[in-house]
């Protein structure tokens, strides 16, 4: 399994090695074991330039996942391993957050599982579609934060001294 994680926004001091370990764990509860993720913080202006050149979109977006497989539509047992990126706009996730009411790390870690239900299979352009999608996305989102301290996704001073 190759998962890297690129963190080139500032606005929020990320934990990467915790963001690493909620990407594992959404994995492991997807029944994926051979994956090639990367996941890319990004900040606002970063995530309008990918919006704009890959989708057409005006403006940032949360989050942006790209399937890289030979066949995405290929589900199940045997198929291709994960093979994907997702960037996650950081000043978004802090937006929706404060919207939701919610921590910032609680946000981060749900756009994860959102990014990876995508290329699990989810979709969630039509309202049926996005109600499943969201369905799995909470209780994987309430199991994650049963089991993980996501506060920890947040790097403190301290924290940053022991990493090199």
């Amino acid at each position: 399994m190759i998962l890297s994680i690129q963190n080139r926004q500032t606005l929020r001091s990320v934990d990467t090695r915790q963001l690493r370990r909620v990407a594992r764990w959404t994995l492991q509860e997807l029944g994926v074991e051979d994956a090639e993720l990367g996941i890319h913080l990004v900040g606002c202006l970063e995530m309008e330039k990918i919006n704009g050149q890959y989708l057409n979109h005006k403006g940032s977006t949360d989050i942006l996942t790209f399937d890289h497989r030979d066949d995405p539509n290929q589900l199940g047992a045997s198929c291709s391993p994960f093979h994907g990126e997702m960037y996650i706009c950081l000043d978004d996730t802090v937006l929706q957050a404060r919207r939701h009411g919610c921590a910032w790390q609680l946000e981060l870690a749900r756009y994860v599982i959102h990014g990876l239900l995508h290329l699990r299979g989810h979709d969630d352009l039509e309202p049926e579609a996005r109600k499943l999608m969201k369905r799995e996305e909470n209780r994987l989102l309430r199991k994650l934060a049963s089991t993980m301290k996501l506060s920890l996704l947040h790097r403190t001073r301290k924290d940053a001294r022991h990493v090199r």
